[in-house]
């Protein structure tokens, strides 16, 4: 009977079942290396034994085999993601296979940002909260120590009221949200989201834990020396300097990191 009213419906309306529209899904790339998959499960539980995000946030990766496709676990908490939760996206945001899971409403911060930074690999959204106070105030966020000198001298800030109005719910839901966003970011590891988070983008998984990480531990020791008075900030040539160091040690915090959060021995 359902169905006899479906089709009335639609011969009431002037359709055919043939006109009906019909969404084309994705074509998988292939399975991913199983070393990705293990790394980005790892880096989900991690960004949440760090405290970086919660029950919400999400870290994605681009898939191994296609660069036009990435790797995002389902809609859920990231310290409970496991290995059968992660999905493989095109760079719509469209899931090649979503198996009727619920997914990430804000999948579109990764997708448009693939889509025009090539270098980037892996992609970190959080509300970690320290970074909150320098998305809504005259504040900017610079590098106060050595560790988060991958934030460069001018961190932008997103506002998603030159996009989506003053009446949104805040969230990037939609792939035009997430291409304004993936222009604010521009060349940057960094852009904050005004009353939101912040988005991190790294060439791997561990560098993006790792500058999602220390983008919030900057955040927190800035408000801190604000507070004492003048802060000294590095320069560009200090953190260039030290970012390229960072980068060739981010290895030994992630081995830390991924043995306490996955409680291996």
């Amino acid at each position: 009977m359902r169905l006899f009213a479906l089709l009335a419906l639609l011969l009431a309306a002037g359709l055919s079942i043939a006109s009906a529209p019909v969404v084309a899904q994705p074509k998988s790339a292939g399975a991913p290396d199983p070393k990705l998959i293990e790394d980005l499960v790892v880096g989900n539980h991690v960004l949440a034994d760090l405290g970086v995000v919660d029950g919400f946030g999400h870290i994605s990766v681009r898939h191994d085999k296609d660069p036009n496709r990435y790797l995002m676990s389902r809609s859920m908490a990231p310290a409970l993601v496991k290995a059968d939760d992660v999905l493989e996206y095109d760079l719509d945001s469209v899931a090649v296979d979503g198996k009727g899971r619920a997914l990430f409403l804000e999948r579109f911060i990764h997708g448009e940002i693939y889509k025009v930074r090539p270098d980037v690999k892996a992609i970190v959204h959080s509300h970690s909260p320290s970074i909150i106070p320098f998305s809504v105030s005259k504040t900017k966020l610079q590098p106060v120590y050595h560790m988060s000198s991958f934030l460069g001298l001018d961190v932008p800030v997103f506002e998603i009221r030159d996009v989506a109005g003053t009446g949104s719910n805040l969230l990037v839901g939609n792939p035009e949200i997430g291409a304004a966003l993936a222009k604010a970011l521009a060349g940057n590891t960094v852009v904050l989201m005004r009353g939101h988070g912040s988005v991190t983008a790294g060439t791997s998984i561990p560098q993006v834990v790792f500058r999602a990480y220390y983008a919030e531990m900057n955040a927190r020791l800035q408000a801190e020396a604000i507070k004492l008075g003048t802060v000294t900030y590095l320069t560009q040539e200090e953190a260039a300097a030290a970012a390229k160091t960072n980068d060739a040690l981010v290895a030994r915090p992630w081995e830390l990191w991924k043995r306490k959060a996955m409680k291996t021995e």
